[in-house]
């Protein structure tokens, strides 16, 4: 009766930098390959911190990924192929069209693992992760441990040569610690 039934769904996991948001989509992505299911994992061109070719946390883990520059490359990869489950890191970086594709693979049975900030520098929130959370089945929020008090960081706290950045610099400046700091709403200062 129900063996034609698709199974799909879009998890979110989200926060702030060094909560630990590609850690768990690693960790999920490998239970997934432990449960001898399928796996691919994407993720924007535009982050080449660590590696082209790998999803790395800030920690040193890592797994293969593809690096692409627009949601629609996905198609390109899936190519008739079934997947189980389909991972895609910083996906804020992606135009708001990552909704039509991500909807698309959930709706056709598969598995969606995305991460990503949930804000930006300015502790506004990171367009398209707003309406990626609303869409999703599951949402995880992270948070890191302010560097400043000690307390629950929320917030990419984003530094030029020691200070805040100024509330009108570019929102994407790709960069890992030596351009950001974990922040709790309390310690988070942009320049105005």
């Amino acid at each position: 009766m129900f063996e034609n039934r698709k199974v799909g769904w879009i998890e979110c996991i989200c926060g702030s930098m060094f909560s630990g948001k590609s850690e768990e989509l690693l960790r999920r992505i490998k239970r997934g390959i432990i449960a001898k299911q399928n796996v691919l994992l994407f993720k924007p061109s535009i982050d080449d911190r660590y590696s082209l070719d790998k999803v790395s946390t800030h920690n040193g883990n890592s797994y293969e990924s593809i690096s692409i520059s627009s949601a629609d490359e996905i198609y390109k990869f899936i190519n008739n192929k079934k997947y189980d489950i389909i991972g895609i890191d910083e996906v804020q970086f992606f135009d708001s069209n990552i909704l039509k594709v991500i909807n698309k693979l959930a709706d056709d049975g598969i598995r969606v693992i995305v991460a990503g900030l949930d804000m930006d520098f300015k502790g506004e929130p990171f367009y398209p992760m707003p309406e990626i959370m609303a869409i999703s089945e599951i949402v995880t929020k992270l948070h890191a441990v302010c560097s400043v008090c000690g307390n629950e960081a929320s917030i990419s706290q984003r530094l030029i040569n020691g200070e805040p950045a100024s509330y009108n610099d570019p929102v994407v400046v790709i960069g890992a610690s030596e351009s950001y700091e974990a922040r709790c709403r309390h310690c988070h200062k942009v320049k105005l």
